[in-house]
C-alpha cells in the first residue's frame, strides 16, 4: 500500500514540477515568486519528505522486482522489506544530516 501512495505522491509532485517550471514562459516574475515560495524551512522539511518517499518507493520498487523475478523472492519477500527498511533509513538519515543544516542556514536568498 506505501508503494502506491509513495509513487501518487511523486506522480503529483512531478506535475506540480512540470507547472511551475512552466511558469517561467509565461510569466518570469510569478515564477521568481513561487521559486521563493519554495526556499523556506516548511518547503525544507517537505524536501526532506519527498526524498523519503522517493528513496522508499525506489528502494521498494527493487523488491518487488526480486519477488516477481527471483525464484527465492516469494520466499525471502519479508527480510526483502527489512533490507528496504534499512536502506531507507540509511539514506535518510545520510539525506536530513546534510539538508537540513543548509535548510535552516539560510536567511531567506537560497540554500
Amino acid at each position: 500500500m506505501l508503494h502506491r501512495i509513495t509513487g501518487v505522491a511523486i506522480f503529483f509532485f512531478l506535475l506540480v514540477h512540470v507547472l511551475d517550471t512552466a511558469l517561467i514562459r509565461v510569466s518570469p516574475e510569478a515564477y521568481n515568486a513561487v521559486l521563493s515560495t519554495y526556499q523556506t524551512p516548511l518547503m525544507g522539511l517537505g524536501e526532506v519528505v519527498l526524498v523519503g518517499g522517493i528513496a522508499f518507493h525506489a528502494f521498494n520498487g527493487l523488491r518487488i522486482i526480486l519477488v516477481d523475478f527471483w525464484s527465492k523472492g516469494a520466499q525471502l519477500q519479508r527480510q526483502l522489506f527489512w533490507i528496504v527498511l534499512g536502506l531507507w533509513a540509511v539514506t535518510m538519515i545520510g539525506f536530513t544530516a546534510r539538508h537540513l543544516p543548509n535548510v535552516f542556514a539560510s536567511t531567506g536568498g537560497s540554500h
